[in-house]
């Protein structure tokens, strides 16, 4: 009797637990940087993903780089940071992650142990002289894949924390938070989300009006050598 097939996301865990080879072709097939056109690229979970597919003229110009995979969280892509970022020879990098560390996706994460993971991260891209944009996670009500979660306290207290970080480091920080939510609330605007958490185009081209004065406040950085 056959064995049961496996999930490929599960078997994926097994075999490939940061997806390092989910862009390695991709990776592979980049022309090099050129110096004229700054390049960005994006690290992130199904947010960063999902901009690139809603919203692919922000990316049309073939400087900024998504990296974004569905469901992941900081350890992961603190593990695929060199292949997914270092290697491509940025100017700057746009880290958006934390909300599936909230959700518990690859296990228990404190709020401790998120910071840590971002720190890296930013750390790895100052020491390799690449300019860092810190974005805020985007507001959330709820989590349809784990419900009963305090979500909405939890990423406003995680992005206190980013901003606070973003200032005291001297890096940027690009607040879509604050662009997103409800008036007196912890959920997302009606319109700019489909779920309480994955944004709409309409969401999306709220957080382009973010990240276009951010992208350029890091890049400003980086040609003044301050990189981050």
């Amino acid at each position: 009797m056959p064995a049961p097939a496996r999930d490929p996301a599960d078997e994926r865990l097994h075999t490939d637990w940061a997806w390092i080879a989910r862009y390695a072709q991709a990776n592979a097939q980049l022309p090099a940087p050129d110096e004229a056109v700054p390049r960005v690229v994006f690290m992130g979970d199904s947010i960063t993903e999902g901009w690139v597919d809603k919203l692919p003229g922000f990316f049309a110009g073939g400087d900024r780089i998504g990296r974004g995979i569905s469901g992941q969280t900081t350890p992961q892509m603190l593990v695929r940071f060199r292949h997914d970022v270092i290697a491509l020879r940025p100017a700057a990098v746009h880290i958006l992650a934390g909300t599936n560390d909230i959700a518990g996706n690859t296990g228990p994460m404190s709020a401790a142990d998120t910071q840590a993971m971002i720190r890296s991260m930013v750390e790895l891209a100052r020491a390799n002289g690449i300019a860092v944009i810190l974005g805020a996670i985007p507001p959330a009500d709820q989590y349809p894949w784990r419900p009963g979660l305090d979500t909405g306290a939890s990423i406003r207290d995680l992005n206190v924390w980013l901003e606070a970080y973003a200032r005291q480091s001297g890096i940027t920080y690009a607040d879509y938070w604050n662009a997103m939510r409800q008036d007196g609330g912890l959920g997302m605007r009606d319109g700019l989300s489909y779920d309480h958490v994955h944004p709409t185009e309409a969401g999306y081209a709220a957080m382009a009006a973010v990240a276009e004065p951010a992208i350029a406040e890091a890049l400003a950085r980086a040609a003044a050598g301050a990189g981050a």
